[in-house]
This record gives C-alpha cells, structure tokens and sequence, in this order.
C-alpha cells in the first residue's frame, strides 16, 4: 500500500499497516477533527486525527522506528472520542487523557486484535504500555513523533509555516540512543517557537476555545438529560452533531446554534463571558553538545526565554467576551 501524506511525502507501507489503515478504529478518524470543534467557526481548521496517525506512524518510520512501533504510532489515537479533547473539557479532566482511559478497552473491542493476529503479532506487544515506544511518546519536554507530528501539521495546513521550514527541521532530527536530538542550536530554537505557536496562538486562539466551550456545554446538557449517552462521543464529530440536533432539546439546539463560522469573540481584558486553561505543554528539545544530550534552554537564552513566557501564558489561560452570536 502505497500512502501519500502532506509533510512526509510517499511511502509503501507493509500488509498489517494496511489492514490497519483500513480498519474500522482508524476509518472513523477521517471524521474526528483534531482541533476538535474549531471547523464550525473556522472551516479551514479541519486536520483530521486520522491524518495525524498516518503522520505519526510515517514519521517512526522515516525514524528508524521498528514495524511495531510504527504500529503503536498507527493505533495511539484510536479511542479519541468526537471533537477530540472536548470530552476532556466535558467531563473536566485537567490531565486531558479521557481518551486513554479508553484506549485498552476500545481496541479490545474492535477488529485490530484479529488484524493483528492474521499477521503473527501479539496485540498485546504493541498497545500493552504504549508509553514504552521510545519514538512514538516521551514525557514532556522531550520530543516525540506525537508531538512533533500535530505540530508541523497543523502549522503547515493553517499557514503558520512553511512545507520547507518543516523539510528543515525534519532534516535536523536524528535519533542517538532511543532518543530524539535536534542537530543544531537554531532548528531546535526554531521548534519551541513552532510548538508554541501551536500551543498557545492556536490552541488558545479566542474563536478556537469559544468553539471547544460551546459543544461541550452542548454535550455536557446532552448528557445530564439522557439525550446522549457516554458511548455516543464515540461517533464522528458530524454524526454526533446529528444526534444532537434530533434530540428534541432546544436548550442543547440553541448551544449548536451559537457555533457558526463568522462568531465574533476576543480575548477580554475586562468582563468577560468563558475562562479556559488548557494542560500546560513544554518542550525543550535535546541537542548534542560534544556527545552529552542537553537541554536546548541550557545552552540558549532565547530558547530559555520562551519556553518561559509560554509557561506563563498557558498557566494564565484566556477569558474570552463574546462580541456577538
């Protein structure tokens, strides 16, 4: 199977890839937004989990990743539910892990078990602490492949960067011991900033948390008042919207009601109508200084500078005053 992706360009992947890519659990990424609600205010906001998981696998793979881990990459998102990390903003889950609470049971329960199988490996070796993957996931702030994929991708398909100023810093990113380390001082610089404005200019972009607020507000309601179920959120993000929407509940209408593409909504100084603080996400990526793996904010003070006033902006949060609905 041959697959074409956006930042990593083509790759013929092996059969259990395949059969995986066309696997029930991932088919239903196409329809999960990994911005969660922001496309109904912003359309042009529409990278898809699914996206992110063949990016994630492709770049374990171009890593040097095992088969298996490319695996572990392919499956890591799989539990996400509707709207991506709204269910965390619905049940408030400060972690904003709601989804791996799911992930061992929903693919137990899925088809990936018996794909696996049909090509002699053990399920359990790939999801059964998936954290061990040293390339797919690694405790803030070093870099991993799931960081450092739904960074470039949604920088590059929103326009904060270029497809070369994401060639670039792919091209310095080596693995050196099971770890990832940024060749130069200036790409490793040039990816905090990245990752900061994906952190905090994107994800705290006013219309980007007004839209997350409001379906999980909807959702919350839905919900309390049995229109939904917990199992719901395991839809499509536009299947779940349908199912809202023919609840009969008008309050929960009216909440859907008030996404729409054209919202107005600032960041307030003042009066304000919504607060939101997302988890605080760091990185400080690994450079090779004379064989010893360092910190890039031990050797740089703009690297220090930023990492700090992002701390300080995340850990502040954003209020948010509706200008009009």
């Amino acid at each position: 199977m041959m697959l074409e992706d956006k930042l990593y360009g083509s790759m013929e992947v092996e059969p259990v890839l395949r059969d995986l890519v066309n696997s029930r659990p991932l088919q239903r990424l196409k329809g999960v937004h990994q911005a969660g609600a922001a496309y109904l205010v912003c359309p042009e906001w529409n990278v898809t989990r699914y996206e992110h998981s063949i990016g994630v696998m492709l770049l374990i793979r171009r890593l040097g990743g095992s088969l298996k881990e490319q695996a572990a990459g392919l499956l890591h998102d799989v539990s996400h539910t509707a709207f991506s990390h709204v269910s965390d903003y619905v049940f408030k889950n400060e972690k904003e892990d709601y989804h791996e609470q799911l992930f061992h049971k929903r693919i137990a329960e899925s088809d990936i078990p018996a794909i696996l199988k049909k090509h002699q490996v053990d399920v359990n070796e790939i999801i059964n602490e998936i954290e061990k993957w040293p390339l797919l996931e690694q405790p803030a702030p070093h870099l991993c492949a799931d960081r450092i994929d739904y960074t470039l991708r949604d920088l590059y398909a929103y326009r904060f960067i270029s497809l070369q100023e994401a060639h670039r810093f792919l091209e310095q990113l080596i693995v050196k011991k099971g770890k990832m380390v940024v060749q130069s001082l200036a790409a490793a610089e040039w990816f905090i900033e990245a990752y900061y404005k994906e952190t905090i200019e994107f994800f705290m972009e006013p219309r980007n948390v007004y839209a997350n607020w409001k379906i999980s507000e909807a959702l919350r309601l839905a919900l309390e008042r049995g229109a939904i179920t917990e199992s719901d959120l395991l839809a499509e993000d536009e299947e779940l919207i349908k199912k809202l929407n023919e609840s009969g509940d008008e309050q929960v209408r009216r909440l859907l009601a008030e996404i729409y593409s054209g919202v107005c909504v600032k960041e307030a100084t003042g009066a304000y109508d919504h607060y939101h603080k997302n988890k605080v996400r760091i990185v400080d990526p690994l450079i090779d200084v004379g064989g010893a793996f360092v910190p890039v904010s031990k050797c740089s003070r703009k690297a220090a500078d930023l990492i700090s006033k992002a701390r300080e902006k995340a850990e502040k949060g954003i209020y948010l005053k509706v200008m009009h609905n």
